[in-house]
């Protein structure tokens, strides 16, 4: 066989091994296309009685009485969203100091060992995460911190009514650890590939270390870092077990952190094995759709986010 020959051969091997890996892509991805299509399909029929019976109106309603059949999931939906937003704005700050650190500053011997515990944390389930709140963070959280709060600024509405420890702020403490390890741990990895040259260019011109982080590292790597922080929302508008453990679980809308409510995840866990009939089990999967819409418009904001602040940084 002469040189061309096998060259020929060559590539015709090749271009069948690239028409396989391409038919397998558009495989393996129309699959997940499909499984988010069936997954719609059947939270829309099985929530189509509860459809049906209060429409939009199951959004802006406020109350929740099985026996009444009166369902609402304004107090579920105002849960989720105060609770996952609340642990943000907790996490957010400690999470992005903490890769900051590790990223940047922690000597070698300290930073494996406790990148080593930020992604334990992560890996650690949720049911344990709430029978710690049980038996640790409620009573901390009852006795100094509500009374305490109660005492001090007990006047402000954020802080009224009895301290029970079991409610909103014990389920925000406990989000907030949670959703920890995800921010630190790709922040720390976003940050870690930012070029050198980043940070060898603010040298030369006479920053600080922290001004180099600062206004060099951290704007480069902002978009990953906000990639991040959106994924730990996802994760806390998602949580189930340790915060149905610790929340107090009841259908209210209140001003006080003190307050027990309900999340959309905390209330279809309790009730399903409840539900004895058929509009009660779909109020209950609709309340899924309503969680399942939620994620979709808060993966879409971050994605838009996400791209804004690229193309921010790409203008610089």
């Amino acid at each position: 066989m002469t040189a061309s020959h096998k060259g020929t051969s060559s590539r015709a091997r090749r271009g069948v091994g690239d028409a396989v890996f391409k038919a397998w892509a558009w495989v393996m991805a129309s699959v997940l296309l499909l499984v988010i299509l069936l997954l719609v399909y059947a939270l829309i029929e099985g929530s189509w009685l509860g459809l049906e019976r209060y429409g939009l109106g199951f959004l802006a309603c406020r109350s929740w009485n099985p026996v009444t059949e009166q369902f609402g999931a304004l107090p579920a939906i105002f849960g989720t969203m105060v609770s996952s937003f609340l642990a943000l704005a907790l996490a957010g700050p400690i999470g992005l100091m903490a890769a900051i650190f590790l990223a940047e500053m922690a000597p070698p011997w300290l930073e494996t060992p406790l990148s080593f515990l930020v992604e334990l944390l992560a890996s650690i389930p949720s049911v344990v995460y709430g029978l710690w709140g049980i038996y640790v963070l409620v009573p901390v959280v009852r006795d100094p911190v509500e009374t305490g709060l109660q005492g001090g600024v007990g006047f402000l509405p954020l802080f009224g009514g009895p301290a029970l420890g079991f409610g909103m702020l014990a389920a925000v403490l406990i989000l907030a650890i949670m959703i920890l390890p995800y921010i630190t741990a790709v922040a720390r990895d976003v940050i870690r590939v930012v070029p050198d040259s980043q940070r060898e260019a603010m040298l030369a011109l006479g920053a600080t270390r922290w001004e180099v982080i600062w206004r060099a590292v951290v704007p480069y790597a902002r978009s990953g870092i906000i990639g991040g922080i959106m994924l730990a929302l996802g994760r806390a508008v998602g949580e189930t077990m340790a915060v149905t453990m610790v929340i107090g679980n009841r259908p209210d809308i209140s001003a006080s952190l003190f307050s027990p409510a309900y999340t959309l995840a905390s209330l279809m866990a309790n009730e399903f094995t409840e539900a004895t009939y058929a509009l009660y089990v779909s109020v209950l999967i609709e309340l899924g759709l309503v969680l399942f819409a939620i994620t979709l418009v808060l993966n879409a904001a971050a994605r838009l986010l996400v791209w804004r602040v690229g193309r921010g940084a790409g203008r610089l």
